[in-house]
């Protein structure tokens, strides 16, 4: 073993014990990048980059985007919408047995799509949802199960920030990428539905008898949100606006609506703009630091390393990628999906890109594999924030709820592989 595969071993090795001691992941990632940078280059090059680095990020045009989706989020929430949302869904579908599960789905689908945001989707939807299902007589995990795995939309159905965490680290184009979501994030909530109502639905109570009047009512409550998913990502589509300027329109366009209808005041857009800030600012720190661990691998030549090695397992093209998405599932076990993407995408895309994998559908495909981490145990993000929602509602409960959900994501990703088409179709339309 060379010096470079010691010092990079070693560098894993620090690292993780960093995280398990709870250092937070960009923080960690950053000192492991500099330290081994430094012990295989040199301190003064190592130095050099901690001063250069991270003022590249926070100033690159590409990236801001990121805090304009959350503050579009955060805005949309104090203003009500999710709440419309859901109260929309469950005019249409409550009626049906089980007519409250769907319309958490549905729910959660509307908000993803103007938020972003697993965790932010999940703990909107338990506040909003898990009351309304507890007082119809649902049983805990089927609630909780439904909210956490309708959480997991906010990752794939854009604007997603993980997905544009991917396109930057990828070099690829972020409208593709969000407009390559769609199609997957549909076929998601019609999967999710048919699993409520093939899964419980005969032990789900049907809710109040369908009215006509009173759906068209709830339903013209939701213009803000297809006004503001119709801004966005049609704008994307058809070349109007980057993804960058597309996040700002959103961003302006959801506080003038909120203003107009008189839900957002002078103290609730300070306080939106320091929640947006201080997430902002999370995300910003984990990609600074790896950038810096990227450096690291650079040297180290982690990443052709590890083309080679798959390369020489003879797995096939196939049988690689799903060795890459179980290490992802099992990560997924220990580690956010935002650290996730930011960790193993630089060390495992030069082997997706050796396999001839088309990186955009890989990028739907791996934040997929992702999204089952946030409903998995013994980590899963979205089930952790319920409970701290829902404290009444133990963590295997929780975990009880997901399993079938776990099961249709797994179908879902088969489906996807085998058929890529799903996932290209929209992206190949684009001009």
């Amino acid at each position: 073993m060379s010096e470079k595969d010691l010092v990079a071993a070693g560098g894993f090795v620090v690292l993780f014990l960093l995280m398990i001691v709870r250092v937070p992941i960009g923080v960690a990632m950053g000192l492991v990048g500099v330290g081994g940078f430094g012990l295989t280059v040199g301190w003064s090059p190592a130095l050099n980059l901690l001063a250069t680095s991270p003022l590249r990020t926070v100033t690159d045009f590409n990236l801001t985007l990121i805090p304009f989706f959350i503050l579009m989020g955060v805005l949309a929430t104090r203003s009500g919408m999710s709440r419309e949302l859901f109260r929309a869904a469950n005019a249409t579908l409550g009626s049906l047995r089980g007519g409250l599960g769907l319309a958490t789905v549905g729910a959660c689908a509307g908000f993803a799509a103007i938020c972003g945001s697993s965790v932010a989707t999940a703990a909107t939807m338990t506040n909003i949802a898990h009351p309304e299902m507890k007082k119809a007589g649902y049983p805990d995990d089927v609630s909780t199960g439904v909210i956490a795995a309708g959480g997991t939309l906010g990752i794939l159905i854009p604007p997603s920030v993980v997905l544009a965490v991917y396109a930057y680290i990828t070099e690829q184009d972020v409208g593709r990428l969000f407009v390559a979501g769609i199609v997957p994030g549909i076929l998601a909530v019609f999967m999710y539905m048919a699993t409520v109502r093939l899964w419980y639905g005969g032990k789900l109570p049907a809710g109040a008898p369908f009215r006509l009047q009173e759906a068209l009512g709830a339903l013209s409550g939701v213009w803000a949100v297809v006004l503001l998913f119709a801004a966005v990502i049609l704008a994307i589509y058809f070349g109007v606006a980057t993804a960058t300027e597309a996040s700002a329109v959103g961003a302006v366009l959801t506080a003038l609506i909120g203003i107009a209808r008189g839900r957002l005041g002078l103290r609730s857009l300070l306080e939106s703009l320091v929640e947006a800030l201080r997430t902002s600012v999370a995300i910003y720190t984990i990609l600074i630091g790896a950038i810096l661990f990227g450096y690291f691998l650079a040297v180290t030549q982690v990443p052709q390393n590890l083309t080679q090695f798959l390369i020489g397992l003879d797995l096939g093209s196939y049988g690689t990628l799903a060795l890459i998405m179980l290490l992802f599932v099992v990560l997924g076990c220990f580690l956010d999906a935002m650290a996730m993407i930011i960790l193993m995408v630089p060390i495992v895309f030069p082997v997706i890109l050796e396999m001839g994998f088309d990186p955009v559908w890989f990028g739907v495909i791996i934040v997929m594999t992702v999204e089952l981490g946030l409903i998995t145990p013994p980590v899963g993000m979205n089930v952790f924030v319920i409970n701290t929602i829902a404290r009444d509602v133990s963590l295997v409960t929780i975990f009880r709820g997901v399993l079938p959900f776990v099961v249709t994501d797994v179908i879902r990703l088969i489906l996807l592989i085998a058929f890529p088409i799903i996932v290209l179709f929209l992206p190949q339309t684009m001009g």
